[in-house]
């Protein structure tokens, strides 16, 4: 789902914004308006149910659903049959259902079953008598009414108007399924697959999940059958019915042909013929870099329907208007969130934090786009460290502000995907990530971000828990103070130290600082990476072949951090001028008095004769001014030559005569 905001957001919105509204422009500005829509409709659904109670004793493995709908009608009618297995041997079972909607009868093996509808908006299904474990069974609910509402916005089921005729759509992220259909409403089951039937009036089309099988006409209705056989979640299930026209192109993927089927009202579908061609290159390029288009045996679909933003529906993604940020989002949830769906809404960055990276950051730059791409970097860099705290990990999963927060889930959460490209190098970050997206216990399943963090590791044979304690858990951003100056041995030194916004949550941000260095002419530059573990950590690295000016601190914007500054030092070529050498006596009979000054640190004296052959040397912890005797009394009379040299390439020289 796309959401994005940039000013404080309004919890309770009671009007659709329109869809011309999104149609006008593709940036980030725009898109950030979704956020309060989509708060707003979690918060109708709050006020149902805030998580699943079915019960554990059993998992559905297929879902076959009978809907009657009428876009005219805010009304739904039909049956759901589930197959499930039991997990524990019982007599009853339960599932997520809305007290909204009347449940007319419960057929379990072509005979009634007893049932009740509780308070807590849940089904209890009571059969003759206990069903074994690991048994696989099924039950047929027969329901009808007016699926529940809050204000304007929906539990998962709307209706409103385009150009003045009516559409039915659904939208059940995060707990809206049971406001509409009984179900396994949780993160913890998948169907493995699902038939879904959906009559309506004729003059209408209808758009759902997977394959169209085949539309038939009864005497003034249609009945469409759309056949999905790969494992989803109740959630990502989704009908919509109003006068589409539909037209198809087809994709070609790694060498395979797959449809790709477009729902569009019929005053838009011009916009979204023109924006076919993102929708082909997307599904391309992110075949390409994260493996086949998931769903690639049936087709890829876009559903337009009249909410402010998108929606990742399995094989079908709703969206209210074609720009290009919003497709290749919804697009990349195909991959993150459908083929691999966060196990808990604590870790929906593994949903949205990678879908907002492929929107911005990633479909833009590998598509030559890199004024976009920059400008979104910096955009949702901004947002990200515009307050000082807060954790990509969700700690109320019962609150909307903080799943569905803009600044946390959706921009950091892109950030850290962008984070760990950099700081795994793109060879072992997408070996990792295409490890996670195929990894047995996660492929068309449930993970958690320990399960993201395992494939990683193991791809790049790193420890990360620092990274995922400090960016994920942790909260807070970094600012990095850089302390350089040169030398006269063409190398560069540099301290480095930090301070954090959140010191009480993160005290120091391992990271690896990009920086840039730069000429006086700003015609020649040079990147490197300094590796910081420890905050006033000094690094010596040679020059990169120009004399350095300028220091850039991640000019490129690859780490979360803010107020990052450069301080130039004295030159340690200036302090050639400074460092002085005396003798006394000069000439000398038997010991020479040799004193420093402005050498600190550790100093090599070196005393040379008239045929360069090194006679004597010492080494030594100078500090401002030290004084050091030379014993001369066994040396021949002539001309010596004292150097100097400090731990930093200082050095000089002096003359002394015996």
């Amino acid at each position: 789902m796309l959401k994005k905001n940039v000013i404080k957001l309004i919890v309770l919105i009671t009007t659709f914004i329109s869809v011309n509204s999104f149609a006008q422009s593709d940036n980030t500005s725009t898109t950030k308006k979704i956020a309060a829509e989509e708060r707003a409709r979690y918060d109708a659904m709050h006020t149902m149910q805030v998580l699943s109670l079915a019960s554990p004793n059993f998992q559905v493995t297929y879902y076959r659903c009978n809907w009657n709908i009428d876009p005219a009608v805010r009304y739904i009618s039909g049956s759901v049959t589930s197959y499930f297995k039991m997990t524990a041997s019982t007599n009853n079972i339960v599932y997520d259902f809305t007290t909204a909607l009347t449940v007319d009868s419960v057929v379990y093996r072509k005979r009634q079953a007893g049932f009740s509808q509780l308070a807590n908006q849940t089904i209890q299904i009571n059969f003759p008598s206990a069903i074994n474990r690991n048994k696989l069974d099924s039950v047929s609910i027969y329901y009808h009414g007016v699926p529940p509402t809050s204000g304007d916005f929906t539990g998962g089921f709307s209706q409103t108007t385009h150009n003045n005729t009516p559409v039915i759509w659904t939208l059940s992220e995060p707990y809206g399924a049971s406001g509409w259909w009984p179900c396994r409403n949780g993160l913890d089951d998948k169907a493995d697959s699902i038939d879904i039937y959906i009559t309506y009036p004729s003059q209408y089309k209808a758009s759902s999940n997977g394959v169209n099988v085949y539309t038939i006409a009864n005497s003034n209705t249609l009945t469409s059958y759309y056949k999905h056989r790969y494992p989803i979640a109740s959630y990502l299930v989704a009908i919509a019915v109003t006068n589409y026209t539909v037209f198809t192109n087809t994709a070609n993927i790694n060498g395979k042909s797959m449809p790709v089927i477009q729902y569009a009202y019929p005053e838009d579908l011009s916009s979204f013929q023109s924006a076919t061609p993102v929708v082909l290159n997307a599904l391309q390029v992110y075949s390409s870099f994260f493996g086949d288009y998931p769903f690639v045996k049936e087709r890829y679909g876009q559903t337009e329907f009249s909410w402010g933003g998108g929606m990742e529906h399995q094989t079908n993604s709703y969206i209210v208007s074609t720009g290009t940020n919003l497709i290749t989002h919804e697009m990349g949830h195909q991959w993150f969130g459908d083929k691999v769906t966060c196990g808990s809404w604590q870790d929906i960055w593994l949903n949205e934090g990678f879908a907002e990276w492929l929107g911005d950051m990633f479909y833009p730059e590998k598509t030559g786009d890199s004024a976009t791409m920059k400008s979104n970097v910096r955009s949702d860099l901004s947002f990200v460290v515009s307050s000082s705290g807060g954790s990509v990990w969700v700690n109320d999963t019962t609150s909307s502000d903080r799943i569905f927060d803009t600044r946390l889930t959706y921009d950091k959460g892109a950030f850290l995907v962008r984070m760990l490209r950099f700081t795994l190098g793109d060879s072992l970050f997408f070996k990792g990530i295409n490890q996670y997206l195929t990894d047995p216990k996660l492929a068309y399943g449930f993970a958690r971000t320990a399960d993201l963090q395992r494939n990683l590791q193991n791809a790049s044979g790193q420890n990360l828990n620092y990274f995922f304690n400090q960016w994920f858990y942790g909260e807070g951003y970094p600012s990095f103070t850089v302390n350089w100056k040169d030398s006269s041995d063409h190398k560069l030194y540099f301290t480095i130290s930090q301070t954090t916004s959140k010191s009480s949550s993160v005290k120091f941000f391992k990271a690896p600082l990009p920086i840039r260095l730069i000429n006086a002419a700003g015609t020649q530059s040079a990147d490197i990476v300094l590796q910081c573990i420890r905050n006033n950590q000094s690094f010596v690295v040679n020059e990169p072949g120009f004399a350095v000016d300028v220091v850039s601190v991640d000019p490129d914007k690859f780490i979360i951090s803010k107020n990052n500054k450069t301080v130039k030092q004295a030159s340690a070529l200036a302090a050639i001028t400074t460092a002085k050498i005396s003798v006394s006596p000069n000439p000398v009979t038997n010991t020479a008095n040799v004193m420093l000054e402005n050498f600190k640190g550790k100093v090599l004296l070196q005393l040379f004769n008239n045929n360069a052959s090194l006679v004597w040397s010492k080494q030594i912890n100078a500090q401002q001014t030290t004084q050091v005797q030379i014993p001369f009394s066994s040396f021949i009379n002539g001309t010596y030559n004292l150097l100097a040299t400090n731990e930093k390439g200082i050095k000089q020289t002096t003359t002394i005569v015996k």
